[in-house]
């Protein structure tokens, strides 16, 4: 017991030897403020009804004119104080981007701004002061550390080797960020429906890219397809944590690391390698058909033009020999003689005249003096000589 009559031995207050105790009552067995030390080694405690006995009578020699109502007041005064310190326990500060939720018997009661503010004392109420504005982020795949001054990150393959839907495996490390729901209901969700909400984002991550990975090609997670899994990762762990009623909001899901796995990442990059070869191939040739297709419409196009032009000519010079026949026809048969002799000599004046000959009539063209061109009949003969006598040089 911590006190003890006990006027021996070693204790806390030790009434032994010419030392008294704090209140100067050198005697041998009386040592403590209260008449009685306490002692560490056995012994019977003292009667409790002697003790405030004890205590009663030193006050009343302590305090002049008896002191028992003084007493009582200073004791009523005492708890006053102590339930005044208590209440004032009941002021906390909120800071900027913090919420304050305060808790009466447990049970939510208000939500509280930045700033002083007030509540029921402990036990009776209690305050949390979440930040609802704090962005916070963690990787799954990757561990990062600190060495230095740089961050560096070292693979957690049991985390980031994930299995495709075309039966491949995939080294997939990527970032969450996240942050509280800044509502009354989702700040009491997140402060009060889970245990470890660093872990539960992190396991809900990991579960929700495992699932879109495992409905994609390993060609579409490693090209082009990076956006929409990211976006639909997103979307999983926000409609997986409202059915958790979490309280928490993701804000972006970004993939850091996609690649095969270390073992086969060499016959990966030949398989992209040939790959990029038959994109290039496939588009020098579509440039090639696209440069040749255009010519050979452009070279049918005109050959249709022409072929066009041509039958158009041809049926339009037939229609009119055919109109010209047939007034010519309506012309003979009203005069044959005539018909028939202007026929001949535009005949033969047609004929005639493509002809390189004259004909002179020597009776009817008097007057007229025949001409022999001998200059061109000279040069007609003189261009073989010329051509024989330089052969035969």
């Amino acid at each position: 017991m911590p006190w003890s009559n006990q006027s021996g031995g070693g204790g806390g207050w030790k009434g032994g030897g010419n030392t008294g105790g704090p209140w100067g009552g050198g005697g041998g067995g009386s040592g403590g403020p209260w008449g009685g030390g306490p002692s560490r080694g056995g012994g019977t405690p003292p009667d409790l009804e002697e003790l405030l006995k004890r205590t009663q009578d030193r006050m009343k020699t302590v305090l002049p004119g008896g002191g028992g109502n003084l007493g009582a007041k200073g004791m009523l005064l005492a708890g006053v104080v102590v339930v005044g310190v208590w209440m004032l326990t009941g002021l906390y500060r909120v800071e900027q981007g913090q919420v304050g939720v305060e808790l009466v018997f447990g049970q939510v009661s208000d939500q509280t701004a930045p700033g002083l503010n007030y509540n029921w004392p402990y036990p009776i109420g209690e305050v949390y002061t979440p930040d609802v504005e704090r962005q916070r982020e963690m990787t799954v795949g990757m561990e990062e550390f600190v060495s230095g001054s740089s961050v560096r990150s070292r693979d957690v393959p049991e985390e980031s080797l994930m299995l495709t839907g075309d039966e491949n495996i995939v080294d997939v490390d990527f970032k969450v960020q996240w942050r509280i729901q800044n509502t009354r209901e989702g700040v009491a969700n997140f402060l009060f429906n889970i245990q470890n909400p660093e872990g539960t984002v992190k396991a809900v991550a990991e579960s929700a890219m495992r699932e879109v990975v495992g409905e994609s090609n390993i060609d579409a997670i490693l090209t082009e397809n990076r956006a929409p899994i990211q976006i639909a990762v997103q979307e999983l762990m926000q409609s997986t944590l409202d059915t958790y009623r979490a309280g928490i909001e993701i804000t972006q899901v970004q993939m850091q690391k996609v690649d095969p796995p270390q073992q086969v990442i060499d016959a990966f990059r030949d398989v992209q390698a040939a790959r990029a070869d038959q994109e290039r191939i496939q588009n020098e040739a579509q440039t090639y058909a696209n440069r040749i297709v255009p010519e050979a419409r452009g070279e049918a196009a005109r050959v249709m033009e022409a072929a066009s032009a041509y039958r158009d000519q041809t049926i339009a010079e037939a229609t009119g020999q055919a109109q010209r026949f047939t007034k010519i026809f309506d012309e003979y048969r009203k005069a044959p003689d005539v018909t028939r002799e202007r026929l001949y000599l535009e005949t033969i004046e047609k004929v005639l005249g493509s002809n390189s000959k004259i004909i002179i009539d020597s009776q009817g063209s008097q007057g007229v003096v025949p001409y022999l061109p001998l200059n061109e009949l000279t040069g007609r003969t003189q261009t073989p000589a010329a051509t024989r006598t330089g052969g035969a040089q």
